[in-house]
């Protein structure tokens, strides 16, 4: 006979000392029957079980759950009120590897943060949510919340939360559950062992559909806060389950198991193209294994600066690159500062900001000095030497853009003449991509014929 002995031990998603202040080394941040280190316990076991501990991103914004840095021995950031959502949204899609946790209260996630976690669902970002639900402000003093039900006292609602005055309180997985995007949506409690062990199951579910690409999930789970609610741990559970959930019924509302999502590096289809530029069909194009090229296209209001940048990023898009687009620009109609930041990348974009660019069309002198430090080593600068007569002391190609514009009948074409001359000079697109960008871009309006004879001439006149 073998004698087998299990030890409890602690997750090792963990951290191994939780240190705090000295009156305080014996606690944890959390109240004495608050549901959180239930929570944390069971997250950190499905992180152990899943051995994603090293891919493991926690955000946590205010509130207590912007504790959980202290404890998690993961990636972790911390979120401003109600932004976690759109935190995620960019870790993920910078790291498409990570397994991202979007950690929140009902005090962040359904009032100040509502946009955020309404648009992330719909949009089926691949993160999962879990939303800790108490039904009431718990850091900040006990104030009625989103999620606070009817006839409750609160700090602010001292006779009880009325319809009349306040409404009703929101259901967050229902209203989740309604979004087309979301694949699995679930309310559970941690107040019994059997409602433990469904909610283990269900973040676990969370994460798997995450890793799998499955697509957006969300755990609501009902946690005790005794000391709002003036309770002793015991009666927060029966509160939990005798009042609340019967406003919050414990149920899975949501669960699909759709293929998953393009792999890292698949790009956008032609049909794709077509559905977003709403033109005649295009030919989808296998898209090519290349670097990321920044790009920065600069001038006044009126020097078609988005017109430009719009173009390049439209021979991107059917070239089957990503791409951003970032326009900035200030109120004025014409003669204002205008500056568009553009990234084509053949793999995923981390981030739309371009802080060094590989190139820079400068339109006129003004933004040639404002934005020539910002070419990197090796970058290049195109300048349209008609308003931007002085040299920039680095590599680059002066176009008397404005003039040779003027001298094939498009007075307005210096942006063309700079785009061709960027596409001829990189050999990123051909000017049959350019032309076809072209047709997109003027779809209905005037000027067509004359911007490809421009964009002909141009790429003729470069060397």
């Amino acid at each position: 006979m073998v004698n087998t002995v299990q030890v409890a031990a602690k997750s090792d998603s963990f951290y191994r000392c939780f240190s705090r202040k000295e009156e305080n080394q014996l606690t944890t941040h959390y109240c004495p029957g608050c549901g959180h280190g239930i929570i944390h316990k069971l997250v950190a076991s499905v992180i152990d079980q899943l051995k994603v501990q090293d891919r493991t991103i926690f955000l946590s914004p205010v509130g207590c759950s912007v504790f959980a840095y202290y404890y998690f021995d993961t990636g972790n950031i911390q979120c401003s009120h109600g932004r976690a959502p759109a935190v995620a949204t960019g870790v993920k899609r910078a790291l498409e590897d990570a397994v991202v946790i979007s950690y929140q209260g009902d005090g962040d996630l359904a009032s100040i943060g509502m946009t955020e976690i309404i648009h992330a669902a719909n949009r089926g970002e691949l993160f999962t949510v879990i939303f800790i639900n108490n039904a009431t402000y718990g850091m900040t003093g006990g104030q009625m919340a989103p999620t606070t039900p009817l006839g409750e006292k609160s700090v602010t609602s001292p006779t009880g939360r009325s319809f009349d005055n306040d409404g009703m309180p929101l259901k967050m997985a229902e209203l989740i559950a309604t979004l087309e995007a979301p694949v699995f949506v679930q309310r559970c409690s941690v107040t019994t062992t059997k409602e433990i062990l469904s909610t283990k199951r269900a973040i676990r579910k969370a994460l798997e559909n995450q890793i799998n690409r499955v697509g957006f999930s969300f755990i609501e789970i009902l946690s005790p806060c005794p000391t709002n609610w003036k309770m002793d741990p015991l009666t927060s559970r029966r509160h939990v389950n005798e009042v609340l959930t019967k406003t919050f019924p414990l149920k899975n509302f949501k669960d699909i198991q759709r293929g998953a999502k393009a792999s890292k590096g698949e790009k956008i289809s032609g049909q794709e193209l077509m559905d977003f530029v709403a033109v005649s069909p295009l030919k989808s194009r296998p898209a090519p294994a290349i670097k990321e090229h920044k790009i920065i296209i600069a001038g006044f209001g009126g020097q078609g600066i988005l017109f430009a940048s719009k173009l390049l990023a439209t021979c991107a898009l059917i070239e089957n690159y990503q791409v951003t687009y970032l326009p900035s620009y200030g109120p004025e109609m014409r003669g204002g500062e205008a500056r568009v930041d553009l990234t084509i990348s053949g793999g995923t974009i981390g981030s739309p900001l371009i802080e060094e660019c590989d190139y820079l069309l400068a339109l006129n002198q003004t933004a040639l000095n404002a934005f020539k430090q910002r070419v990197k080593r090796g970058g290049k600068v195109f300048r349209n030497s008609s308003l931007a007569p002085h040299e920039s002391d680095l590599d680059e190609i002066a176009l008397p853009a404005t003039e040779l514009a003027q001298e094939h009948q498009v007075p307005k074409g210096a942006n063309i003449v700079l785009v061709s001359a960027l596409l001829k000079e990189s050999k990123l697109f051909t000017l049959q991509t350019l032309k076809e960008a072209l047709e997109i871009v003027l779809e209905g309006k005037e000027g067509l014929t004359g911007n490809l004879k421009l964009a002909g001439k141009a790429f003729e006149y470069i060397n």
